[in-house]
């Protein structure tokens, strides 16, 4: 299994707080994962709320757990609140079930790990993460 690499993962959070800035978006938090769910690189800009790191974090690891992009588990969580509640005691509150978390993938579609943000609108979260993505020549999955 191909992982994110850091260099990627730097591309990524450049190119996605960049996008933030030209948005003039509130201050952002961007974690990529690897497929493992372990931290491959974070930043967290001037200002940003002091549970950005958690929220950012654990949007991209439950779009990993669950493998989906978080705006599919937020759309589930309002059709099926008993499952986001199952989930949530599975994987120990780390899930975040709001958009913002992308999942990375290559060429070839294999997962390479995922984005998650957070800071502004959860909309405006998942923009700027599929934008550094991109910016990374990878493929974002926002939902199934």
């Amino acid at each position: 299994m191909a992982a994110v690499t850091l260099a990627q993962a730097s591309t990524i959070v450049e190119a996605a707080l960049a996008k933030g800035r030209a948005e003039n978006l509130m201050p952002l938090t961007v974690a990529v994962l690897d497929p493992g769910g372990h931290l491959v690189a974070l930043k967290r800009e001037d200002n940003s709320g002091i549970l950005r790191v958690e929220i950012a974090t654990g949007k991209a690891y439950g779009a990993l757990g669950l493998g989906f992009g978080s705006r599919e588990f937020a759309d589930r969580a309002v059709k099926a609140p008993a499952f986001v509640n199952a989930v949530a005691a599975a994987s120990q509150g780390r899930m975040v079930p709001v958009p913002g978390g992308v999942l990375i993938r290559g060429g070839d579609g294999e997962l390479m790990g995922a984005v998650g943000i957070s800071g502004d609108l959860s909309e405006a979260d998942e923009m700027c993460a599929v934008a550094g993505i991109e910016a990374a020549g990878l493929a974002a999955q926002t939902g199934r």
